[in-house]
């Protein structure tokens, strides 16, 4: 007995312990990958035998959903589990957008991300274009979205926000590497939503209040900001010729090696806010920064922003500065596919 308590509390069986449960856990993370690839391909390759049967002519078009819902119910009784009517239509229509979209094209086994699993693309499948459904395909392996992050992110139109200031070619772009971080305008959207604070948009409140909100939900703020971002710190102190000031939040961006200062207005940006951030942006090239760290970046967040009145204010300002707006609320999502429409003209999205 006295033997056994030795081994039990020795060092040495601890890390024994500890050395063990990590193999586990790794192999049990490989088992369920391969699982859900497995799963994945035989969905894909079920839904292919499906669409095959429609357009041999053994089934006219219109008897389709009579089709699945056979299909539901001899599967079903033969295999359990799995072959509901609706996650045949899903595994249908899997089998028909993948093998149209160009930037998933070639041998299905090697263009699938094996991060993604049957949910994630459950998902992706309720985008209503070939573009979006890419872009999320790629945003999701990149930046390794759970399901509950990939819906948050298509509910408030993330690629649509992401398109809406740039070309055609960018779009195009966008949607077949996803969200490209290399500098700084890569972080900045022309609109942060904000609808995880729970705000109603007709109420009034602190900017203090909006700061505390957002403290509260770090965790959806950083999703919203994207990938890359550490938070630092909140009322970051900038002393100055015995003279106190402070950012509202300050983070650091791993991808671009930079601080990045966060200044919050509850209404509209006026253009002292703009000069208040460049003083902060000052400061931090001065005076915090490392030699490995790249220039800050300061980014004006407010409800409102009068653009020629921003245009004046950032005129000469050299240092990285951005003015966006904030919502808190998800955007129109015809209005935004109206815009990207023109963008693209004829572009089937």
């Amino acid at each position: 007995m006295e033997i056994q308590n030795n081994i039990q509390h020795s060092s040495q069986y601890n890390i024994l312990i500890e050395q063990i449960g990590s193999l586990l856990q790794q192999g049990r993370k490989h088992v369920a990958s391969a699982v859900n690839n497995i799963l994945v391909q035989t969905y894909w390759n079920i839904g292919k035998y499906i669409v095959e049967f429609e357009q041999g002519g053994a089934i006219k078009a219109e008897y389709g959903d009579e089709l699945l819902l056979r299909l539901s119910k001899d599967l079903t009784q033969a295999y359990g589990k799995g072959f509901s009517r609706s996650n045949l239509f899903n595994i249908r229509l899997f089998y028909i957008k993948f093998s149209k979209i160009q930037t998933l094209s070639g041998q299905f086994g090697e263009t699938l991300s094996r991060q993604l699993n049957w949910s994630h693309y459950v998902e992706i499948l309720k985008a209503d274009s070939n573009l979006e459904i890419s872009f999320y395909v790629q945003q999701c392996e990149k930046e390794n979205w759970s399901v509950r992050e990939l819906k948050r992110q298509m509910n408030s139109l993330l690629f649509h926000r992401l398109a809406l200031s740039k070309d055609k070619e960018s779009v195009l772009k966008l949607a077949e590497k996803g969200a490209e971080i290399q500098k700084p305008e890569d972080i900045v959207k022309e609109s942060f939503v904000l609808e995880f604070l729970g705000i109603p948009q007709q109420e009034q409140y602190l900017e203090g209040e909006l700061e505390e909100r957002l403290i509260k939900n770090l965790e959806a703020f950083l999703l919203e900001l994207g990938k890359g971002f550490a938070f630092v710190k909140r009322q970051y102190r900038v002393p100055v010729n015995n003279r106190n000031f402070s950012v509202d939040l300050v983070f650091y961006h791993i991808i671009l090696k930079c601080y990045v200062l966060i200044d919050l207005k509850r209404g509209e940006i006026e253009h002292g806010d703009i000069g208040q951030m460049n003083f902060y942006l000052n400061y931090f090239r001065k005076e915090v920064n490392i030699e490995t760290d790249n220039e800050p970046i300061g980014i004006v967040l407010g409800a409102y922003k009068d653009n020629i009145m921003v245009e004046y204010a950032m005129d000469n300002i050299n240092n990285q500065l951005f003015v966006s707006k904030y919502q808190l609320y998800l955007p129109n999502k015809e209005d935004l596919r109206n815009i990207i429409n023109r963008q693209l003209k004829d572009e089937d999205i």
